[in-house]
């Protein structure tokens, strides 16, 4: 069953991708969202695509500070949420050197998990005020080193957390001095659903956590997360989207995409607690979404537990200069 009654959305990654469709769905079906953008130009941009019926915020992702700023100014306000929706995601795959955020964090990892771990530390007393919240968190098959894409190249795999303990500056999270933006993308997903978890424990499984992975999606613009990819080897990365999505069929559609996580943000059935839900291909050119086991490693309560606070005291260093 799903929700008739206006809700009220705060996105990350709604101006583009995944997020922007699940976004215009949403917003058709007369829901209140609120969308943090990167920047002024961004949320102009995003502001003429809704016609002005959205809220935009800025806040740049890979700056804490600005996450700081922004929460701080959600919790004084009188603002309550139904929903978050953390599904801003970064990937440069085939970078050879690490890019850096503005508190020297690996950009991978700062912004596809510390600001989305910042935002839901601070925004859960504002998620609270929801007769019925909940929280969805984009992850992705590719933390699973059995399943298809997690298989391709060095798998997601996080170590003792070497890289987190060392502090900021550290190359990768298993603290390897060796960086590969392929696995950096992967681990970051990985400790999306470690934090889910997490997430779930401390709000005492009392409202629904939602991970999921949309699957392999490929934009025919050859945007979201293949974008610098395409800069770097168009007709590589032409030559994949071809046999992948046209020929195998084994993508999904970023439309197809956008309809399952507004189905997410919106599905009543949803039960509390911690769900991992994948978009499974059936057979070619047909998917199904459906709850699955997370990897053994996704599933280590312990590790979900030092992550947490790992990254939370890398967080509060990195913001108290």
């Amino acid at each position: 069953m799903t929700r008739v009654e206006p809700a009220r959305i705060l996105f990350t990654g709604g101006s583009s991708g995944i997020g922007l469709e699940a976004a215009r769905l949403l917003n058709a079906q007369g829901h209140e969202l609120t969308i943090l953008c990167r920047n002024q130009a961004r949320a102009d941009q995003t502001l003429g695509l809704f016609g002005g019926a959205v809220r935009t915020l800025i806040c740049d992702l890979a700056d804490l500070t600005a996450v700081v700023d922004i929460t701080n100014q959600l919790r004084e306000s009188d603002t309550s949420f139904d929903a978050l929706v953390l599904n801003a995601g970064l990937q440069y795959a085939g970078a050879r050197q690490p890019r850096w955020s503005c508190q020297g964090i690996e950009l991978t990892f700062a912004v596809n998990q510390l600001a989305h771990q910042l935002i839901a530390m601070r925004l859960m007393p504002v998620l609270r005020r929801s007769a019925n919240p909940r929280l969805v968190i984009t992850a992705s098959e590719v933390h699973n080193p059995a399943s298809g894409g997690g298989k391709v190249g060095r798998p997601a795999a996080l170590g003792d957390l070497a890289g987190l303990r060392a502090g900021a500056g550290f190359v990768m999270v298993d603290g390897s001095d060796c960086f590969d933006a392929d696995k950096a993308y992967k681990d970051s997903k990985l400790c999306n659903l470690l934090m889910a978890r997490e997430l779930n424990r401390h709000l005492d499984g009392a409202i629904p956590v939602i991970a999921w992975s949309p699957g392999l999606v490929i934009p025919r613009s050859g945007g979201g997360f293949f974008r610098d990819n395409r800069r770097r080897n168009p007709l590589a990365m032409a030559a994949f989207a071809l046999v992948a999505r046209d020929l195998f069929r084994i993508t999904e559609s970023l439309e197809g995409a956008g309809r399952l996580l507004a189905q997410l943000v919106m599905d009543d059935s949803a039960t509390p607690g911690f769900t991992y839900i994948a978009n499974t291909l059936v057979r070619p050119g047909v998917h199904h979404l459906e709850a699955e086991a997370t990897s053994a490693e996704a599933a280590d309560l312990q590790k979900a537990a030092e992550l947490w606070e790992l990254s939370e005291l890398l967080m509060d260093r990195a913001t108290s200069h």
